[in-house]
């Protein structure tokens, strides 16, 4: 089913005209009645305003159960800390080490190892 045609129902089903879409969302009648005949493709947020106006969830506009659909097992996606080098395991260890090493030394020998690890990366 087209998403235009999904927003037409649900909206006839709740008895609600283009017009109270309008008050409800800030769209032009317009524009809803574009959408609803596949001539315009709206954004998501859109897409949000007029569930919001219809007092539906989001997924009711692409979907047409009662139920929310299954949720795929998709597998789980790594975050930026477990990407970063140092965040877990051995690499952790070994960086928590050398933050305590740093954190014994004066500021300009830290300064000196900073720069010195600088030129070694460059090469």
């Amino acid at each position: 089913m087209i998403i235009g045609e999904r927003i037409r129902l649900l909206r006839e089903q709740k008895k609600l005209s283009q017009g109270d879409i309008e008050k409800r969302t800030g769209l032009l009648r317009c524009y809803i009645s574009r959408v609803e005949n596949g001539h315009t493709v709206p954004a998501i947020e859109t897409l949000e305003k007029l569930a919001r106006a219809m007092e539906v969830p989001l997924y009711q506009l692409f979907y047409d159960g009662e139920e929310p659909p299954e949720l795929p097992n998709l597998p789980l996606r790594k975050s930026a800390d477990e990407i970063a080098w140092g965040s877990t395991g051995k690499d952790a260890r070994y960086l928590g080490r050398f933050r305590r090493l740093l954190g014994n030394i004066q500021e300009g020998d830290r300064r000196l190892l900073l720069y010195m690890a600088q030129k070694m990366a460059h090469r």
